[in-house]
């Protein structure tokens, strides 16, 4: 038998090469717990519309820390991934608004996919889409009337279904597709491929991407954004889209809580949209 080559030994001794993952960077925000306690700066709330007071179905808010009432802040709107390995489908899980904040400057309000028969939020895909996108829009213009939104700064974000539920959502109809200046998904979106739900197909995707009417998209993804960038290469091309992949392997919404690259893109993103100076975050 003859002896092995170099290249043979060198495979043998060489470690394997470890993934990237995101503990590998620093932690430095923690999302804030969830209470029922009346809205305050700096202080998570949950709520309920009106309408569903009699039901489980709810929402969340969040007052930034420096809100005081008579001013005006942006606004971001956030829906969850369905409930799956990495994500609790709740909106009490949802992290994107917070990381990219720190809790300042922005009020944030995360969502529910509305199951209007049982009465409760639905935690794997829309639950009854009209109701759902109802909830939104007077969510929104409730938040706005109420805590000082700047109804010219609401911008939508969401987190795997949440990522897709930017367009599938965001962009159903004129009258909730007039609510946004700019779009946050990470991780999967809508028209990238069909799912086992009702108009996932290519063509509806293409009905509703009509409604973005040149507003900037952020669109992020572990590993590789490469499948969406081609597709919106092909679908919209003249889109105004930025691309981020990220080096980690995870499918979480976290990562906007650690000190990696891609939140601070996202941050110039969101300064630029805004046209505000930068904070001095964490």
């Amino acid at each position: 038998m003859r002896p092995p080559t170099l290249m043979v030994c060198l495979l043998l001794i060489a470690p394997p090469v470890r993934a990237v993952e995101l503990d590998d960077f620093p932690q430095n925000l923690i999302t804030p717990q969830t209470v029922r306690d009346a809205p305050a700066p700096g202080r998570r709330v949950r709520q309920t519309l009106p309408a569903y007071a009699e039901t489980q179905v709810h929402h969340t808010l969040y007052l930034p820390t420096d809100w005081r009432p008579g001013a005006s802040y942006p606004v971001i709107v956030e829906y969850a991934g369905n409930q799956w390995k990495t994500s609790p489908g709740t909106v009490e899980g949802s992290n994107l608004g917070y990381g990219l904040t720190g809790g300042e400057g922005a009020i944030w309000l995360c969502l529910p996919y509305v199951d209007r028969a049982k009465g409760e939020n639905c935690g794997w895909w829309w639950g009854e889409v009209e109701a759902t996108v109802d909830y939104c829009v007077e969510a929104v213009e409730s938040v706005c009337d109420e805590y000082g939104g700047d109804k010219s700064k609401v911008v939508l974000a969401g987190f795997s279904r949440g990522a897709i539920a930017c367009n599938y959502l965001g962009l159903h109809d004129d009258r909730i597709a007039a609510l946004w200046c700019g779009f946050i998904c990470h991780s999967h979106y809508d028209g990238v491929r069909e799912w086992n739900y009702p108009a996932s197909d290519r063509a509806s995707a293409a009905q509703r991407l009509a409604r973005l009417i040149g507003r900037p998209q952020f669109i992020s993804q572990e590993g590789s954004v490469a499948k969406t960038k081609r597709y919106l290469d092909e679908a919209l091309p003249d889109g105004n889209f930025t691309y981020q992949p990220l080096p980690i392997h995870e499918h979480t919404d976290a990562w906007t809580l650690h000190d990696l690259p891609a939140r601070d893109a996202l941050r110039a993103w969101w300064r630029d949209l805004l046209d505000v100076e930068s904070p001095d975050l964490p």
